[in-house]
């Protein structure tokens, strides 16, 4: 009977400590749940995004020369005429290098930028991030006529200098915030150490300070090339006879002429759009393994 007592009471303790972590984790479920009208919205709202896409991509395999849905016949016609067609092709090359180009130099600026606000204290810093927010708050229409005017003086309409500075402009705020956001679990002790063994502080930016916040900078310059790949309100305005970009077919291919290669090249914007957006998560997932 001695023996059994210990041992009827542990048992009784591990019934308990199992029911009360039971009921707690019953409690937190139930403390915030989502509701059904919630989960509704945000579906109605998911379906409402992809449902284009459900349709553009089936209709980029049709076989016949206008915009059928669902096709009648199926066939890879479009996207053949997409990739031998000096338009399409041209205009994706455009846009190939430009995006490349604008985000190099949005993640350069952004990330300076990021780095030398953080580094400072005060109001000035706060407007200045202000300020280079701007061009993500304001229409794009009213950007695309400062930027008009501006570059017919500086003739750059028509150039892809122009078309670099002012796609580059539009995706410097994407990589402040996503720069400032990495740097707000940064520890400025590191450089200090950095400093007192000797480092130069370009050293101390290479070998510290980008490996930790390297996230974000690839983060930014994502968002900056897929920012400008789909622009077209400004690549409307700077067009030229000599250069446009992949928009701005597709919109005179919808607006002047009705051309069913528009279904082909949406679908592979879209997928690659897609892709594109994926990786950061997938480099996420892969640090965390």
């Amino acid at each position: 009977m001695t023996d059994l007592k210990p041992r009827v009471d542990d048992a009784t303790e591990t019934a308990t400590i199992t029911a009360g972590r039971r009921g707690r984790r019953r409690r937190d479920r139930s403390v915030d749940p989502i509701p059904w009208w919630l989960i509704v919205i945000g579906a109605a709202v998911a379906l409402y995004f992809v449902l284009p896409t459900l349709f553009v991509i089936p209709m980029s395999f049709g076989g016949s020369g206008s915009f059928q849905f669902p096709p009648r016949e199926w066939s890879l016609d479009l996207y053949r005429n997409f990739f031998t067609n000096p338009k399409w092709i041209g205009s994706l090359g455009n846009s190939l290098l430009v995006a490349v180009l604008a985000s190099l130099l949005a993640t350069t600026v952004g990330t300076a930028a990021a780095v030398g606000l953080y580094s400072l204290s005060g109001r000035l810093p706060q407007f200045v991030r202000t300020l280079l927010m701007v061009s993500m708050v304001t229409p794009a229409i009213v950007v695309a006529v400062a930027v008009y005017i501006t570059f017919l003086q500086w003739h750059l309409v028509g150039s892809l200098g122009g078309y670099v500075l002012a796609h580059a402009a539009l995706g410097v705020p994407f990589v402040l915030v996503s720069v400032t956001s990495a740097l707000g679990g940064f520890d400025a002790r590191l450089l200090r150490a950095s400093a007192s063994l000797g480092a130069s502080p370009a050293r101390t930016f290479v070998r510290v300070t980008l490996p930790l916040i390297g996230r974000g900078v690839l983060t930014g310059a994502i968002f900056a090339f897929v920012t400008s790949l789909d622009e077209v309100v400004i690549a409307l305005f700077l067009r030229s006879p000599t250069f446009q970009t992949l928009p701005v077919q597709m919109y005179t291919a919808v607006t002047v002429e009705v051309d069913p290669t528009i279904a082909a090249s949406s679908s592979l914007v879209v997928v690659t759009v897609t892709l594109l957006l994926l990786i950061p998560l997938l480099v996420r997932r892969t640090r965390r393994r």
